[in-house]
């Protein structure tokens, strides 16, 4: 299996983490991740201001693809979303098409055919499959207490997306349970993390992920585990700013499920990046050496 892998704008900056465990794990699955040489921002963050900008960053990408002939992959639900979101416009309005192909023909590029664009996770579930999944766990993490984080953008606006039920979704329960750990159902767990306001409210945006956090706290969790590298970065980055400004310890440690994966499946805390972790992860790695 032979993906496209488009690495978005959080993930080299702030979350490497993220792609360092997702591609050990995607060896180990057979997945080959070929990276989209000369991507650029896939538009999401320009999209309320300027709509046919957002596009044409977006099918500037989709072409890259489509020229190498792999389907694109990705870690982040905001890449993930605006990138299907704007294959879809190009598929079904002929008149967005000729637009966005009149701007890409100034750079020498056009769009034809898009590819399928997919979350890591979407592979996972609908390309690799549990069984196969469930084949290369060689260390079941029975011991952990897991609370997942959904996030917004991995399965909404569900018109485009078209992924899992957006308003009870399951998909990261079944990838999370399949490692072996306990999965948790905490109050606000389909809610959003606050991350998004962060530049607008920082008061608010805080009280949000605090909520989350008391609910992740009252169910004795282990460890948090997201699939958004935004929203890991929230709640790991400033888990820690909230426990000084409220005097309140949590020291939940925050996973992406790749190194959650990669831990099931015999990968060293090394291999996945998991040091990298601003949440310390002590407490997890001695649980699972027991």
């Amino acid at each position: 299996m032979k993906y496209a892998f488009f690495h978005g704008c959080v993930i080299p900056q702030k979350e490497n983490a993220y792609e360092l465990s997702a591609r050990r794990v995607a060896e180990k699955l057979g997945i080959q991740l070929m990276d989209l040489e000369g991507a650029n921002c896939c538009g999401f963050f320009l999209d309320a201001v300027d709509h046919l900008s957002a596009t044409i960053l977006a099918a500037r990408n989709l072409s890259l693809a489509e020229e190498n002939g792999y389907d694109i992959v990705t870690l982040c639900p905001a890449c993930f979303g605006h990138l299907t979101k704007v294959r879809g416009g190009l598929l079904n309005d002929h008149e967005l098409r000729n637009n966005v192909n009149r701007a890409l023909r100034e750079i020498n590029r056009k769009i034809e055919n898009p590819p399928q664009v997919k979350h890591f996770t979407k592979v996972l579930l609908e390309d690799v499959g549990l069984e196969k999944i469930r084949s290369t766990v060689r260390n079941p993490l029975k011991q952990l207490r897991v609370a997942p984080h959904y996030g917004c953008h991995i399965v909404k606006p569900s018109d485009e997306i078209h992924f899992d039920n957006p308003e009870d979704p399951k998909m990261l329960d079944t990838l999370v349970e399949i490692t072996g750990a306990k999965c948790l159902y905490y109050m606000e767990e389909k809610l959003c993390c606050g991350a998004p306001v962060m530049g607008v409210d920082e008061k608010l945006s805080l009280k949000i992920v605090r909520e989350k956090l008391k609910s992740m706290k009252r169910v004795k969790a282990d460890a948090i585990v997201t699939v958004c590298p935004f929203c890991h970065l929230h709640f790991d980055l400033n888990q820690l700013t909230i426990q000084e400004e409220y005097s309140e310890e949590y020291q939940i440690p925050v996973l992406h499920y790749t190194q959650l994966l990669g831990l099931a499946q015999g990968f060293t805390p090394d291999d996945l990046g998991i040091y990298e972790n601003r949440v310390p992860v002590d407490s997890i790695l001695n649980a699972l050496q027991q």
